[in-house]
């Protein structure tokens, strides 16, 4: 047997209600975001859309996101500067850098949601 994806992310928050509802209305992420197949929604689950994931440890001392704290989540989105103005114009901080970016890999950005923790956006290349 063999995972087949990812079934949930947890973490602890401080305020888990209002860090749920800044997901959800400023990312469309969490439960009662998207339908399944059929149309349907459900108000525990997120429906997500197949795509590639990276899965990747990093060094303990890495600088890619902040020191205090063990993860960061990344986020695959389909069009980054519509999702970036949107934010920006909700007043969320959007952090962009050339060098982050890939012509094999795809764009990204970067934001922090209330409780300071890192979210990476990222439109990956789309195949030709």
């Amino acid at each position: 047997m063999t995972v087949v994806g990812m079934g949930g992310y947890f973490f602890r928050a401080r305020d888990p209600a209002a860090l749920k509802s800044w997901y959800r209305d400023h990312l469309g992420v969490g439960s009662g975001c998207g339908t399944d197949d059929q149309g349907q929604s459900n108000e525990w689950l997120w429906y997500t859309k197949g795509g590639p994931m990276v899965f990747e440890p990093f060094k303990a001392d890495s600088d890619y996101f902040p020191d205090d704290k063990q993860a960061m989540v990344n986020f695959r989105v389909s069009d980054l500067d519509a999702l970036c103005d949107r934010l920006a114009a909700a007043g969320v901080e959007v952090i962009t850098k050339d060098g982050w970016n890939s012509p094999e890999v795809g764009r990204f950005a970067r934001v922090h949601d209330p409780e300071g923790n890192a979210i990476e956006l990222w439109q990956p290349v789309r195949p030709a």
